[in-house]
C-alpha cells in the first residue's frame, strides 16, 4: 500500500520516558460480583478482593493487570504503564503538564506511581517498583501434526474443558476526538511508536497502532491503539492466551455460560492476532488473542487505507454491531461539543467512518 503524506502521530527522538509495559486497565463498576464472574469465565484471576477493590491477574509474573473499582456507573477510566527505574518515574512527575508528584501505590502490589491525564481526559499511571508475584501454571501450546511433520503419536488432543489461562495484558484501543493531540502525547511523553496508521480518503488518519519503544528487543505491534471518534471512549482490550484450541475452548466456555459474543474467530491483518472478541456485562469488548506480531524499533511505520476489509484476513467480517457506539443523552452532548471544538473532528468525517465501519 502506498504511503500519504499527513500529519500523522509519529515517533519522537527523544520522549520524555520510554515506558516499557503496558501494565494495568482501571474500570469502574456498580455491581463487581458480575464483573468478577465474566472476568474470571474470560479467564483472569482473582488476585486481591475488598469491598470496592478487585485486582485481576494472568498466569504470568505481573502483579495484576485488571482494576476494577467500585462505582456509580459501569466506565473505563484508564490504563497504566511500567517504567524501568525510579529516576524516570522521578522525571514524569517533573516534566509531563499536570503530573501528581511520585506517590505510593496502596494495593498489595506496592511500587510507586504518578498519575497522569491524557488530552482526551483518560487517567494514565506511570508506575515502578510493584513486586512481581509468582508465575501460575499453564499448559503448553498443543503440539500440532502439520506439514507432514510427526511431533505428536499416540497422543490425542484433549485440552481442558474450562476458561482458557491468561497469559497477560496485550493491548486497549481508545476512541478519541482530539486524535492528532492525544496521539502526539503519547509518543512525546511515554516513547511510543506507531507501527501502522489507517488513513481515511481525504488523508486524515483514522486509527495509528502504537507500540512500546524498547529498541531492539521486540514489542507487540501494539499496545495502545487510538481511533478517531466523536468522543473518548473505551472501544475493547486484549489478552493473550497460548494456542487457538485456548481461543476455541474460550469461545466454547463463555457460550455456555450465557455471555454475549462481539466477533470472531478470525486473523487479524494489521498486528496478525487470531482473535475472538466477547462483551462484559455492560457492552464492552475483551479480546482473547494469540500469535500476534513483534515489531523492533526499525520497522518504520505503515499507512494504508482504512476499509473494512483491513480489519481481518478470514473469518466473518467485522459485523457493524462491532464499531456501533452507545447512543446516551450524554454520548450526543459528547458529539455536539466536539464537532464544536476539536479541530480532528468533522460532521463529513463522522460521515465518512460511519460508512467504512458502520
Amino acid at each position: 500500500m502506498t504511503s500519504m503524506t499527513t500529519n500523522q502521530p509519529a515517533r519522537s527522538l527523544s520522549p520524555t520516558v520510554r515506558v516499557q509495559r503496558l501494565a494495568f486497565l482501571i474500570f469502574e463498576r456498580p455491581d463487581l460480583d458480575l464483573a468478577v464472574r465474566f472476568l474470571v469465565d474470560f479467564g483472569l484471576e482473582v488476585c486481591f478482593r475488598s469491598d470496592d477493590l478487585v485486582l485481576l491477574r494472568g498466569v504470568g509474573s505481573a502483579p495484576y493487570c485488571y482494576r476494577l473499582q467500585r462505582g456509580r456507573k459501569a466506565c473505563f477510566v484508564g490504563l497504566g504503564f511500567e517504567v524501568a527505574s525510579s529516576a524516570e518515574l522521578a522525571h514524569v512527575a517533573n516534566a509531563v503538564p499536570g503530573a501528581s508528584d511520585v506517590e505510593p501505590i496502596s494495593d498489595h502490589a506496592g511500587g510507586h506511581r504518578v498519575i497522569l491525564t491524557d488530552p482526551s481526559g483518560f487517567r494514565v499511571e506511570i508506575v515502578h517498583g510493584q513486586a512481581c508475584e509468582p508465575a501460575l501454571a499453564n499448559r503448553d501450546a498443543l503440539p500440532l501434526n502439520i506439514n507432514g511433520g510427526s511431533v505428536r503419536i499416540d497422543a490425542p488432543q484433549r485440552p481442558p474443558v474450562q476458561p482458557p489461562e491468561i497469559l497477560r495484558l496485550g493491548h486497549v484501543v481508545l476512541e478519541v476526538a482530539d486524535f492528532q493531540r492525544t496521539s502526539g502525547w503519547y509518543c512525546e511523553h511515554l516513547g511510543l511508536v506507531p507501527s501502522d496508521v489507517l488513513l481515511l480518503p481525504d488523508g486524515s488518519p483514522a486509527v495509528a497502532f502504537m507500540r512500546l519503544d524498547l529498541r531492539a528487543q521486540p514489542a507487540d505491534h501494539h499496545s495502545l491503539a487510538l481511533a478517531q471518534g466523536f468522543a473518548p471512549l473505551y472501544s475493547h482490550s486484549a489478552y493473550e492466551v497460548v494456542d487457538t484450541d485456548a481461543i476455541g475452548m474460550g469461545q466454547r466456555v463463555l457460550h455456555e455460560r450465557g455471555w454475549k459474543h462481539a466477533w470472531g474467530v478470525g486473523r487479524h491483518i494489521l498486528g496478525s492476532q487470531i482473535f475472538d472478541y466477547w462483551r462484559d456485562p455492560w457492552g464492552d469488548k475483551h479480546e482473547h488473542y494469540c500469535d500476534g506480531d513483534l515489531y523492533t524499533i526499525d520497522r518504520p511505520t505503515g499507512f494504508h487505507p482504512a476499509t473494512r476489509d483491513a480489519m481481518s484476513q478470514w473469518g466473518q467480517k467485522m459485523p457493524p454491531s462491532f464499531t456501533k457506539p452507545k447512543l446516551s443523552l450524554s454520548a450526543i452532548i459528547a458529539l455536539i461539543r466536539n464537532l464544536r471544538r476539536s479541530p480532528d473532528l468533522s460532521l463529513r468525517k463522522l460521515v465518512t467512518l460511519a460508512r467504512l465501519f458502520g
